[in-house]
């Protein structure tokens, strides 16, 4: 036969005691004597009693858990943003609870839903949805959101995103100053914001050196990842009219860009340049060193926190809502270096 989990009751009938005294000896402690104190300690060291953190949260009506959904947890880009947001969560007194929507709507849902259900502190999110409607829902329900890694369009909640067109804008622009003409965008889906502004930036970099928007091959990749990137390459390759350069809308695309074209012997970066997007970790240790547009994910990640816990301290009314765009960088390796004359 299951036993059922010990409570505060048994903990009551034990001691000899009524359900406030141990209710004060676990959070008000000076308030009952040593002797009574000692007792209800014994017994509930005895009977293994671990209290309901729940059940406190409840009562205080205030919980000390943090939620975060991302698109993947498979992308080391989203691994270092939760990083810096449990760091910030931490020195706060608080904890995160890590969920990934997969770049599913409909996982989202979901997951906010479920979020709501557990009246978690607050919500940071990287959204799928472009129409905000689930998130705003969520604030309807009195759970706070900041959004990171894309600007929040509203002024119901905090922002903490990269300018993506001017990463999009760095990667072209370097592209074409190393005499590129025939260039390709592998993008992730096209329903992501991320996907968009940077294939924004890459026209705008063709404008400003007065190329015609044609010049730019557009490759839809499925997901944000390496199988995706091989694809996408394979695609490439099999044109009539191949690019001597692409410009990938994260690493792991280009990683597998860049598998592929080893693989049948085109040279990085002398038949084909590469650069790609997150400056991930791998990129500086890939086979060919990856030219890619850095993101201060890191400081992403601990900045929503931080905007979190500040509106969600227990004086929301106090709280300014912000929106913090961070300006990406490029960062030139081998797989970009060199000059072409012509296209």
């Amino acid at each position: 036969m299951k036993r059922s989990a010990i409570g505060i009751k048994d903990v009551a009938e034990q001691s000899g005691v009524s359900l406030g005294t141990v209710s004060n000896v676990l959070n008000r402690p000076d308030t009952v004597s040593e002797p009574t104190r000692r007792r209800v300690l014994a017994v509930i060291e005895r009977l293994g009693y671990v209290r309901s953190e729940t059940a406190r949260q409840l009562r205080a009506g205030r919980s000390r858990m943090l939620a975060l959904l991302v698109l993947d947890l498979a992308n080391p880009f989203f691994v270092e943003l939760a990083r810096g947001a449990q760091q910030a969560a931490r020195e706060a007194g608080l904890a995160v609870m890590v969920c990934t929507s997969a770049g599913d709507p409909a996982q989202e849902a979901e997951y906010l839903g479920m979020f709501a259900e557990q009246r978690v502190r607050g919500v940071l999110v990287t959204p799928t949805d472009g129409t905000g409607q689930d998130l705003r829902a969520l604030r309807s329900r009195g759970i706070s959101f900041v959004v990171a890694d894309r600007e929040w369009a509203g002024d119901e909640a905090c922002s903490v995103s990269v300018d993506d067109v001017a990463g999009g804008r760095l990667a072209v622009r370097h592209l074409l100053a190393s005499g590129h003409r025939r260039i390709a965008y592998v993008s992730g889906s096209p329903h992501l914001a991320q996907s968009r502004d940077r294939h924004q930036g890459a026209l705008s970099a063709l404008d400003e050196a007065r190329v015609a928007r044609e010049r730019l091959t557009v490759v839809e990749a499925e997901r944000f990842d390496v199988a995706s990137g091989r694809a996408a390459a394979r695609r490439l390759l099999a044109a009539a009219d191949r690019p001597s350069a692409v410009f990938c809308a994260n690493d792991l695309l280009a990683l597998g860009v860049l598998q592929t074209l080893f693989a049948a012997g085109i040279r990085v970066p002398d038949d084909m340049a590469l650069v790609g997007y997150d400056d991930i970790e791998f990129a500086a240790g890939a086979a060919v060193p990856l030219s890619s547009v850095r993101q201060p994910s890191f400081r992403i990640g601990r900045t929503a926190a931080e905007l979190l816990i500040e509106e969600t301290d227990g004086r929301p009314d106090a709280h300014e809502h912000q929106k913090i765009v961070f300006q990406p960088e490029l960062v030139v390796r081998t797989s970009s270096l060199g000059v072409r004359g012509g296209g």
